[in-house]
């Protein structure tokens, strides 16, 4: 942990570069590009550089991308990549799920209801990231920090929410919920990139090709570690794909909602093995049985669900 909270100078970026890369001259010309093009951009205070080393073993070569955590300020608010994704995956979620009402003969005005969610889910999601990290830093820098967020924190923060809206719009439960799968998934994984671009949530050191390196992060890290927004993104991304798949051919909307908080809880619950968290329960983290409680509510829904389409049948 503390070479994860170590912050890293110019020289060490150098020495990073210098042994991420061989003797040969293509690795010559490509780490004088990288430190060339980390000293010219590290003057800007529009954000801070997240180097990126991917290598390539059959080339012996290492491709280096920068990235800006904070796209431009207005005055002292700065607008971040990690606001700006998790805005536009609301936005993507909300058009998703106005399509998937449709499909399903719902009513519009259920958009609403996802608008609370979201609103919600937002506010869950910073207030339960505050709450873990009290007395850290001053509570005024954790509400204005550029991450910041807790998935659980957001789930339960949405779901409670847009459960209260859709009782008092009396809107059917688990058909709304199912139209809202697909959403929640995409909405999740743009996130996800989010996280990536501001170098948090990120995981365990490691030494295979597609390490990352967040010496910017929160908190900073010169060591390549595991890119797990990544990793979660892609997964979220395949389950959206197949829930679309499944509404399309008529699965039982409690199927597909119990498939859903199976998928999501055991995606979670795989990648926290290689994220940094503190350990509570054996080699369990909170995540972890967070997400065993959300893949065992899932399997309840998936065994009511089947009951019930067995009496129908």
């Amino acid at each position: 942990m503390a070479a994860r909270c170590a912050s890293i100078s110019r020289s060490r970026i150098s020495v990073f570069l210098a042994r991420s890369t061989n003797g040969s001259d293509a690795g010559s010309v490509l780490r004088g590009r990288a430190i060339g093009t980390f000293f010219q951009l590290s003057g800007s205070d529009e954000g801070a550089i997240i180097t990126s080393a991917v290598a390539h073993a059959s080339k012996g070569s290492r491709i280096i991308s920068t990235m800006y955590p904070t796209f431009f300020r207005v005055g002292s608010f700065e607008v971040t990549s990690f606001g700006v994704m998790v805005a536009l995956g609301a936005l993507i979620g909300l058009w998703v799920f106005g399509r998937e009402l449709a499909r399903s003969g719902l009513p519009a005005s259920a958009g609403d209801a996802a608008m609370a969610g979201v609103f919600g889910g937002l506010l869950g999601a910073k207030m339960l990231w505050v709450a873990e990290h009290l007395g850290q830093e001053p509570f005024r820098d954790l509400i204005l920090s550029r991450g910041g967020m807790s998935w659980f924190g957001g789930l339960v923060g949405g779901i409670v929410t847009a459960l209260l809206v859709m009782g008092r719009m009396r809107l059917p439960i688990v058909p709304t919920l199912a139209a809202s799968t697909p959403a929640l998934a995409i909405g999740h994984a743009i996130g996800r990139i989010g996280c990536f671009l501001v170098g948090d949530d990120y995981g365990r050191p490691t030494n295979l090709p597609w390490a990352v390196a967040f010496p910017r992060g929160l908190p900073p890290t010169d060591i390549p570690v595991h890119p797990t927004q990544l990793y979660e993104m892609a997964a979220l991304f395949v389950v959206a794909w197949l829930l679309i798949i499944w509404r399309r051919r008529g699965v039982a909307d409690a199927i597909v909602l119990g498939r859903y908080l199976v998928l999501t809880g055991a995606i979670r619950f795989a990648i926290e093995f290689v994220r940094v968290n503190a350990r509570i329960l054996g080699p369990f983290t909170l995540a972890h049985l967070v997400s065993l409680a959300l893949m065992i509510v899932g399997a309840a829904v998936l065994v009511t669900g089947s009951q019930r389409a067995r009496v129908v049948d």
